[in-house]
This record gives structure tokens, sequence and C-alpha cells, in this order.
């Protein structure tokens, strides 16, 4: 099994395909899932990224962050998302992102070339190393 994506050239994660079953979770270890809203804007952006900051308890690896339902996300809400995503690391955590492949979440992150800069996964499953179900 494959492990966390590790940092590429210039501190950049590795892709990893939509297909690729996610890395495997230590036992007894659960990652935190926080679900983000439906649309994240400047109005909720610095929300957002609070409950992704929260959740980074003491022991916690994995923080996923589930966009699955989020249809809408301006530049503010990504530049939240990144900041998220340095406290993460800076914590000795990891910041997954949950995003439904072909929607308008997926189309930022691939225009803006945060697609690379993110862990994304298609599915909470795969996102917290476990098998896909069905």
């Amino acid at each position: 099994m494959r492990g966390p994506a590790r940092p590429g050239p210039r501190g950049q994660r590795n892709r990893r395909s939509d297909n690729e079953k996610g890395p495997e979770v230590p036992d007894g270890m659960m990652p935190a899932v926080v679900t983000l809203p439906g649309e994240i804007d400047i109005t909720n952006a610095g929300n957002a990224e609070t409950q992704i900051t929260t959740a980074l308890a003491p022991g916690v690896t994995i923080v996923i962050a589930d966009l699955t339902k989020t249809t809408f996300c301006d530049s503010t809400g990504l530049q939240h998302l990144f900041r998220a995503d340095q406290a993460a690391a800076r914590s000795g955590a990891e910041l997954r992102l949950v995003v439904s492949p072909g929607g308008t979440v997926a189309r930022v992150l691939e225009l803006t070339g945060l697609r690379r800069r993110f862990a994304v996964y298609p599915t909470l499953e795969q996102a917290a190393g476990q098998p896909p179900s069905g």
C-alpha cells in the first residue's frame, strides 16, 4: 500500500490519480473529518479555516476537509484552505481535501494550479485510507 503523498520538487505534493486508493491510516488512528459548507467565500472563509485548524488537536495526523457538497469557492476560500494546509504542516499533520470529480471546486483547483499543492481525493473513503465500499 502507498503512504501519504510525499512532497515532490520544490515542496509540492505528488498528484494522486482519482482512481488510486488512498493511503492507509495506522491502526487505531482515525482522521479528523471537517465538512465544509456549500459555498465558501469572503463571508465565511475564515470560519472554514478555523474549522480545519481546530481539528488539528494533539495526536491528529490527518485532517480531511470534505468539500463534496461545496459548489462554490472563491479566491478568499482558496487562500484560507492554503493557510489551513500550512497550519497542518506546521503541526505535523496532513490536510486532505475531498472534492467531487468534475465539480466546480475541482475545476477551480485545477485552473489555479492548487490541485498540485493539495492532497485531493474523490471520496472520503479514499482520503481516509479505507478501501472504497461497494
